[in-house]
């Protein structure tokens, strides 16, 4: 595995607060909050609008998609994501930070961040420990909206770092890339319902292998040590050194994965957008596994 300069997946809230305080925030740092919950349980919109960083604009991972598309959370043309990002202040120039208040610590800011990467923003973050911490360190919160100048996003898809239903379903024959699978056990295995699902069945891409996104977290809701990831990579065989696809239900814990192996020197995992979803839903019956309803999803 090649080392290189990488820019730094995570700050801290300390950073981030100091940057608050000495009014850093502007064109040249923009901060984003990407929170997200299943209908029914928390309002990510109106919980930013209650209270969230000082400065920080509200990411709507719902408007920034592809909605005509029948999968769920499919990324959004390069027009769309420069169009959406340019309106919320940020430029090519801009580093930005990701955050959510989900209670693990975070959830959807990964998703953001490789989304700013695979459409050639370098220049992106995620707060480590996330808003729950951010609250619990005692920093300042406010309700005000953030209102930025737009700016002009130049977008292009980085195809390296994504990959199509089409290509992994080539995979099963080429093997050319490991697929890591970061879903809970029990929805890999096809022994507990996916959540909020209709017509769709648990179970695994055949040949994947299970890493589930909330071991990559400290119970307090920070990223673990590159040592323990690493040492989390090489206890389920995965070779850094090799090519490796992330995938889980709809392409959003799957950057997990990706943001774990950066964090290890690996910045070239590809994230299959479709993910679960859409392959329960297109591919052969033989290449869904699952332990329920006699062996395949």
């Amino acid at each position: 595995m090649v080392q290189q300069m990488l820019y730094r997946a995570l700050v801290s809230t300390k950073w981030l607060a100091e940057s608050v305080r000495s009014g850093k925030l502007g064109p040249g740092l923009r901060v984003l909050d990407a929170s997200w919950y299943s209908p029914g349980t928390r309002q990510a919109r109106k919980e930013y609008l209650e209270r969230h960083v000082p400065g920080a604009s509200f990411f709507d991972i719902e408007e920034c998609r592809d909605t005509a598309s029948p999968y769920e959370m499919m990324l959004p043309s390069e027009a769309g994501f420069a169009d959406y990002v340019g309106r919320l202040g940020i430029s090519n120039d801009t580093h930005v930070v990701v955050y959510d208040g989900d209670h693990l610590g975070s959830f959807y800011a990964p998703r953001v961040w490789w989304m700013f990467r695979v459409f050639g923003h370098r220049t992106v973050s995620v707060l480590n420990g996330g808003f729950r911490n951010w609250l619990k360190e005692g920093h300042p919160v406010t309700s005000e909206p953030s209102c930025p100048e737009p700016a002009i996003f130049k977008a292009t898809l980085d195809r390296s770092l994504f990959k199509t239903y089409e290509q992994v379903l080539e995979n099963l024959e080429s093997k050319r890339f490991q697929l890591v699978d970061s879903r809970a056990q029990g929805r890999y295995l096809g022994t507990e319902p996916e959540p909020d699902a209709v017509g769709l069945d648990s179970g695994h891409i055949r040949g994947s292998i299970n890493m589930p996104f909330i071991n990559f977290l400290t119970e307090d809701g920070f990223e673990k040590s590159p040592e323990e990831l690493c040492a989390m990579f090489q206890a389920k065989k995965v070779d850094l050194a090799q090519p490796l696809i992330a995938t889980c239900r709809k392409g959003v814990t799957a950057c997990h994965i990706a943001l774990a192996a950066y964090l290890c020197g690996k910045p070239d995992v590809a994230v299959y957008d479709g993910s679960w979803f859409e392959w329960f839903h297109r591919a052969p019956p033989e290449t869904r596994v699952s332990q329920g309803k006699g062996g395949k999803a």
